[in-house]
């Protein structure tokens, strides 16, 4: 997948990752990148192909609105960069207001997309979908259940849309880092998530760009939550073991 000339669309587009990706796209001469989060009440921008839109992704019907009128204006999407995204710490106990947000955010929002952009991808025969989950969804966050499951769930989603899809010109990656210096993370430098160091968006975002050129399905920016999942895959039951004395260690 080229990103020369390409329409793309990146949601969580305020800050953090979603700004960085914005302006890498921009850098590789892409057509127009089209921001959509829920309010821009810090961001300026002075690139006219650098577009920011008002819309709350766990609403289809406003979503769907939003990507008709991106494709009258700028014209038929190919990328899109579902990377909105929460955390809320909890454990089963949490309210079902919090397993809502983490479940329409994380995952109805990536259905969402997918449903209205795979038609018309199909159509042309290419696409790109690059779905933000956390190294959470490969591994846990022993800290969140809502955000474990949820990032589960994006990855299980992302896989079908590859399989079903993959041969007739759509692309998927899923984007798992761990600790990413933004505002979910701020205040947070000691938790779990970032005892391998937090990466700066700018590195995650030269990681998307590579994966989407070579059409790689598995973005791991931190190199060492490939290890932890190969552990986990070879042993299960021993990779469980270790979270739990992970989380007795860090509780204590």
């Amino acid at each position: 997948m080229k990103i020369e000339n390409k329409v793309i669309v990146v949601t969580g587009g305020s800050g953090g990752i979603g700004q960085a990706l914005a302006r890498n796209f921009i850098n590789e001469n892409a057509k127009a990148v089209i921001l959509l989060d829920i309010n821009f009440d810090n961001f300026v921008s002075t690139n006219n192909k650098l577009i920011s839109k008002i819309c709350d992704v766990t609403i289809e019907k406003e979503f769907a609105k939003i990507i008709d009128e991106i494709n009258h204006e700028f014209g038929l999407i190919d990328i899109f960069c579902s990377n909105a995204g929460i955390l809320s710490l909890g454990n089963e106990q949490s309210s079902i207001e919090d397993w809502n947000k983490n479940w329409y955010l994380h995952v109805m929002s990536h259905v969402f997309a997918a449903k209205k952009l795979i038609p018309e991808m199909l159509k042309r025969g290419s696409g790109y979908f690059v779905n933000t989950s956390s190294a959470a969804g490969l591994l846990s966050h022993i800290d969140s259940v809502t955000y474990s499951t949820t990032k589960h769930a994006a990855i299980g989603f992302a896989e079908w849309i590859a399989i079903t899809y993959g041969k007739q010109g759509i692309g998927v990656s899923i984007l798992c880092p761990q600790a990413v210096e933004t505002a979910m993370t701020k205040g947070r430098e000691n938790e779990v998530s970032a005892l391998d160091g937090m990466m700066r968006p700018e590195q995650v975002a030269l990681d998307v760009i590579k994966a989407i050129k070579k059409e790689t399905f598995l973005i791991s920016p931190h190199e060492q939550v490939l290890g932890y999942f190969q552990n986990k895959a070879n042993n299960y039951s021993r990779w469980i073991g270790g979270m739990q004395k992970l989380r007795q260690r860090l509780k204590s």
